[in-house]
């Protein structure tokens, strides 16, 4: 954990040098704002890019999750032997949350230019990604003995990606793929109720999974 934050740091500290040799140079400090349909298949993400120097921007977005069903399918059915958290189909189904991003973007390679004046937010960029999601659980009854309990849980998502891409602007209009390496920890919280044998057994757990991941998709987007 300590080399994953003195990485971010030493990012973050190269990109403030760029920053601080480009402010004396006139450019558009233009905003984007962008969505990735890659993700519309359980979220609905959003984000916000700032320009803030010739070859920096400030990226931050926000996410509405409307299902959890990828991380079911990711748990349940590609089975590697890993530990599963007690939580049903249903639940992860109709699951709903929020999550947050922040990026620094530098833009290391700038488009071809055929003029002097230096291009708002264009090029291939190299942006380090915190990321934090909130999910929750639909509670699920169920009766045993003729006593009805309620199965709940939640989940907390922590990632740092890493990710390379190549922002085009034509216009008013963004395309930005990218493809990126990261790491991720997911914490479940769960209270289930099972019936043995007529008594109701409760698996009140914790599960901590860190997995590595891949990244890669496009943003389409407008400039504001």
């Amino acid at each position: 954990m300590k080399s994953i934050f003195a990485a971010l740091l030493l990012c973050f500290f190269a990109i403030t040098q760029a920053h601080a040799q480009d402010t004396s140079r006139p450019f558009p400090k233009s905003t984007f704002i962008k969505i990735n349909p890659a993700t519309l298949i359980n979220e609905l993400d959003i984000s916000l890019e700032q320009v803030i120097s010739p070859k920096v921007s400030l990226e931050l977005g926000i996410s509405g999750i409307y299902t959890d069903y990828p991380d079911y399918v990711l748990l349940e059915r590609v089975d590697i032997g890993q530990r599963k958290p007690d939580i049903s189909t249903h639940q992860y189904v109709d699951a709903v949350g929020l999550g947050f991003r922040a990026g620094l973007r530098w833009y290391i390679v700038p488009p071809k230019q055929t003029n002097t004046v230096i291009p708002s937010a264009g090029g291939t960029y190299f942006e380090p990604v915190l990321l934090y999601k909130r999910i929750f659980y639909p509670h699920e009854h169920v009766t045993i003995g003729n006593t009805d309990y309620k199965n709940s849980g939640n989940k907390d998502v922590y990632g740092l990606q890493l990710l390379v891409g190549r922002q085009v602007t034509h216009n008013r209009l963004v395309v930005d793929p990218y493809i990126g390496i990261g790491i991720r920890t997911k914490i479940y919280h769960y209270n289930t109720y099972h019936n043995d044998n007529g008594t109701a057994n409760l698996d009140h757990g914790r599960l901590v999974s860190v997995l590595p991941s891949i990244q890669f998709g496009i943003k389409l987007g407008l400039k504001l």
